[in-house]
């Protein structure tokens, strides 16, 4: 079901400046340098830089097609590309242009395919690759590819398509509204909502108003069915009040719910639990540690059992499921040094549950490398002051931190009592990088998290390296 030029004509009220309205266009690249031969190449105007400008490079490298806005080409360039067959269209927005062809793309496929909806305040994308892993075991399955949740992202996720049964779409955001335009591209048949958290509380006011803009999942979806986190309290008062007019089904550890976690016993690299399925009882194995893990894990075998999966495609599904790189990712080095790189993203609730991670792994000293958390507008300093009581709470024997914010973690972790030699304040990340080199030693264990702008992947990375 691959768009013809003359489709993406239609529906983006485009132009073609030359080329051929019957070719096909199937693969598509916004990056000149992964471009492959017959690709077609859309340009993107970002902030630094505007992929519009390189759609000679596109060319160059294999590219059939170019989709171009607000550009002007010199009459001789377009007889060069017309003599080689090639197409250029031009669009008025490249980034519209994009989600209306996936809005066809979608329509395409109709009933053929079922596309589960991801959103959630944390936990989006390990929970998106638990469910397409399970998923998998039974469909052909597509899924995003790694966070590529927002309005770029999830329009090239949805061209991706070919001749899958499942697609399982990541829906990212920062503000009102953003959900709902993802919503009504991907047209979920279900979705979930993991939890609602203080994530981006710093652009949307409040946690209710979190919850308001994950709800437009709803948005795009003709039947409203979706799985929720019911131990999550505002999911959970949510439920109770639209029981009666919307399919809602709930996985939870703490309250009663339709999956249900019992007998959890927390490993230092895995998990096991027994799940309450109505009147069954399934034993489930996790290949990560971590009561958040338990929760996607549920939320997993929720969508199993909705979509027909046998209790061992499910348990399979679980137990073989990897995480996109840097999320929890575990690396042991040969000096018997444990890093723990969780350096893509960060918030309250997420930073609470890799501190818990980190003080129920197995290690001679724990050790915790924080940044700052982004986007949380006036709750920052109280929010990070709260990570700073997880700290001393959790007994972490060593912290380091790094960041305007991140201070307040520090100050909080010692007017809680913690001593003060075992704190570390830095500025810069390459004294932070050598100083953690020289403390590190045979038995640690070290979480490095911050949000992805902070850059401690590169931390984890520099260490692992070295």
């Amino acid at each position: 079901m691959n768009l013809k030029i003359e489709d993406i004509l239609n529906c983006t009220e485009g132009k073609l400046i030359i080329g051929n309205k019957n070719a096909e266009c199937k693969d598509y690249s916004i990056d000149t340098r992964t471009i492959k031969q017959g690709n077609t190449y859309i340009g993107i105007k970002g902030e630094s830089f505007d992929g519009n400008k390189f759609w000679e490079d596109a060319f160059n490298n294999g590219a059939e097609t170019v989709i171009i806005d607000k550009i002007e080409i010199e009459e001789e360039k377009i007889k060069n590309y017309e003599a080689k067959n090639k197409n250029i269209i031009m669009v008025d927005d490249t980034i519209i242009a994009l989600g209306k062809m996936a809005v066809l793309k979608r329509y395409l496929y109709g009933d053929k395919l079922k596309v589960i909806g991801v959103t959630g305040s944390v936990g989006k994308t390990s929970t998106k690759d638990i469910i397409a892993n399970v998923m998998s075991q039974k469909y052909k399955t597509l899924k995003t590819q790694g966070n590529n949740n927002n309005s770029i992202g999830l329009p090239l996720t949805i061209l991706k398509l070919q001749d899958e049964e499942i697609a399982v779409i990541e829906m990212g955001m920062n503000h009102f509204g953003e959900i709902s335009y993802l919503s009504k591209i991907a047209k979920p048949d279900i979705a979930v909502i993991t939890n609602i958290g203080t994530s981006h509380i710093g652009n949307l006011g409040s946690r209710e108003n979190i919850l308001k803009a994950k709800l437009e999942i709803l948005d795009g979806m003709s039947n409203k069915r979706i799985v929720i986190n019911n131990d999550n309290d505002l999911l959970h008062k949510w439920k109770i009040e639209n029981k009666e007019d919307i399919e809602i089904h709930t996985f939870g550890i703490n309250n009663d719910s339709e999956t249900k976690a019992e007998d959890i016993s927390l490993k230092a690299d895995s998990s096991e639990f027994t799940c309450k399925y109505n009147d069954e009882e399934i034993k489930i194995e996790v290949p990560v540690s971590g009561e958040h893990f338990i929760l996607n894990a549920l939320c997993g075998l929720s969508f199993g059992k909705l979509f027909g999966l046998s209790n061992e495609e499910i348990k399979k599904g679980i137990s073989t499921f990897k995480l996109t790189a840097k999320r929890m990712e575990i690396i042991k080095l040969n000096n018997s040094i444990t890093i723990i790189n969780d350096a893509y993203n960060a918030s309250y609730e997420s930073m609470k549950a890799s501190i818990l991670s980190l003080k129920n792994m197995n290690g001679n000293r724990k050790i915790a490398v924080l940044g700052d958390m982004f986007e949380l507008g006036s709750f920052s300093e109280k929010l990070h002051r709260d990570v700073g009581i997880e700290v001393v709470k959790n007994k972490i024997d060593k912290l380091f931190v790094i960041g305007d914010n991140a201070k307040f973690i520090a100050e909080e972790a010692i007017n809680q009592g913690y001593d003060k030699e075992n704190v570390s304040y830095y500025t810069d990340r390459e004294t932070l990088i050598k100083e953690l080199k020289k403390f590190l030693q045979d038995g640690d264990v070290a979480l490095i998290k911050a949000s992805n702008g902070m850059k401690l992947f590169e931390v984890a990375d520099a260490i692992v390296k070295d």
